[in-house]
């Protein structure tokens, strides 16, 4: 038996080192830690549960050589004491490029997660499909595709890139709920700067082309972006802790020593008394949640709305706001996308979601009408209405037009809508609605400029408040700002036993 031992032990330590000692050393002088290391930062220690250690591909051909675990490695761990599915390519063999057995093992993986319920993190590093496989290698990536989508919105899946991850290979993460990637080390993209320059006689670097900071900000592709792999890993673990396991439970809820009922007396000045002046809506999402913890997300991207996590009464909420700092807040084609696919997840995971409201609009102009504006403002207003977990709605101060109806208003079933006073909740802003209604009054008088300014002050008098909506019962409650957390918190606490479904259907047709 000694021997056999002895046996399995020399097969054990070839499989971990992967492509030998000196690709692994190839890996550290590029910045980027191994396989095994990057899950040594995201596990908790010792917790790994490794499966197709011994795995080999069916491969010998075209200066290939198999090597036990194809490239990937895949099992189960903890992060803080939380079960998680993981798979880490490993770069040292083949540049992590995948065939058949590497994609099986994700893909056994995958089905094994779905059964328990369990997240999948997956840590792509990858050269791409492995070319002397062939066809059998394209048929990897669908397979894992196929799982990837029948997962979505039954247990949370995390992308993130630590290197290359090209051609096919980004359609996998593109499916998944949130992309991190590493400045510098990582970069996706459909096709690379050669056959970019073949093509369309573009010069562009793999960094210009498909960085974290490019994904970050002008595609919106990541979520995330991180400034090295251990940071990327320390992100990974920090996001998990507010998400739940799977669909069928709630997200997990800490015991929270941040007084309920702490009143904020910096939210009463908050909103500037000049109705065009801008401020940052993150201050007022700060100054409520818990501890002033607030993990944004897509911070870099459609900026004219602030998406992220946080908790209220030690619950996991997420937040929607408009950013009045950037653009005014305005909805356009690229915030509205942002909104949706944000809005979805939550409801997706049983996530409250907490709305914070200052939009004047949509964004006018023929780029937004031509990139489909309608079709892109519609994913928004679809997502909130589709939503049936507790939706909670804040007016901080403009809900103009039909933008105030998408913004979680109580007729797409709102469940708490609350107003500051320094609320305005109308059809447009004063000056532009009264030159409408009294365009020939105003043009009869255009040397008596006092007149169109009596017909503005007539006009905000009326509308540009919160309580002509609260007389409708458009709004529950206008409060003083001070008080905005002991209300949202009464507010979840009430809804914590909400039920709410849509009608039988296969699936809706949102308007993509």
């Amino acid at each position: 038996m000694s021997d056999k031992v002895s046996d399995l032990r020399k097969r054990n330590e070839a499989a971990l080192l992967g492509g030998g000692e000196k690709r692994i050393a190839a890996q550290h002088e590029k910045g980027k830690l191994t396989a095994r290391e990057r899950l040594d930062l995201l596990l908790d220690e010792g917790s790994l549960q490794e499966y197709g250690r011994l795995i080999e591909g069916r491969i010998d051909a075209f200066g290939f050589q198999p090597v036990p675990g194809d490239g990937v490695v895949t099992g189960f761990g903890t992060i803080e004491g939380r079960p998680v599915a993981v798979f880490s390519q490993d770069f040292t063999v083949s540049g992590g490029a995948l065939g058949e057995a590497h994609a099986a093992k994700i893909c056994a993986l995958m089905d094994k997660a779905l059964k328990v319920g369990v997240p999948v993190i997956g840590l792509n590093d990858s050269g791409g499909a492995r070319i002397q496989e062939g066809v059998v290698s394209l048929g990897g990536y669908a397979d894992i595709f196929l799982r990837n989508t029948l997962a979505s919105g039954v247990v949370p899946q995390i992308s993130a890139i630590l290197g290359p991850c090209a051609g096919g290979a980004v359609y996998s993460p593109a499916i998944t709920d949130f992309i991190v990637m590493v400045e510098k080390t990582s970069y996706m993209f459909v096709t690379g700067p050669n056959v970019v320059k073949t093509v369309t006689h573009e010069e562009v670097t793999a960094e210009e082309l498909g960085g974290a900071r490019t994904h970050a900000s002008k595609s919106g592709v990541a979520h995330f972006r991180a400034g090295n792999d251990a940071e990327a890993l320390a992100l990974l673990r920090k996001l998990l802790s507010y998400l739940p396991l799977n669909n069928r439970e709630d997200p997990p809820r800490i015991p929270c020593d941040d007084d309920p009922a702490r009143a904020d007396e910096g939210l009463d000045t908050l909103v500037p008394d000049n109705p065009n002046k801008p401020y940052d809506i993150r201050e007022a999402v700060t100054r409520i949640v818990d501890h002033r913890e607030f993990l944004e997300v897509h911070a870099d991207y459609a900026r004219n709305i602030v998406v992220g996590l946080a908790r209220l009464d030690g619950r996991t909420v997420g937040i929607i706001g408009n950013q009045p700092a950037v653009l005014a807040g305005v909805l356009d084609i690229d915030s509205a996308t942002k909104g949706a696919r944000f809005v979805r997840f939550c409801d997706a995971f049983n996530i409250p979601l907490v709305t914070f409201e200052d939009v004047p609009g949509f964004l006018p102009g023929t780029v937004q009408e031509y990139g489909g504006i309608i079709r892109h403002g519609a994913k928004l207003l679809y997502a909130y209405c589709e939503a049936t977990v507790p939706k909670l709605t804040v007016i901080c101060r403009k809900a103009y037009g039909g933008a105030y109806d998408v913004m979680s208003s109580k007729h797409i079933r709102g469940d708490l809508n609350l107003a500051w006073p320094s609320a305005e909740i109308a059809v447009m802003g004063a000056k532009g609605a009264v030159e409408i209604i009294f365009r020939k009054e105003i043009a009869a008088a255009a040397d008596k400029p006092a007149e169109a300014a009596r017909l503005i002050a007539e006009y905000e008098e009326k509308f540009a408040n919160p309580y002509e909506a609260a007389k409708y019962g458009y709004v529950d409650a206008v409060i003083e700002p001070r008080h905005t957390r002991a209300r949202l918190i009464a507010g979840l606490r009430l809804l914590e036993t909400k039920r709410d479904t849509n009608p039988p259907k296969k699936h809706g047709n949102i308007p993509l």
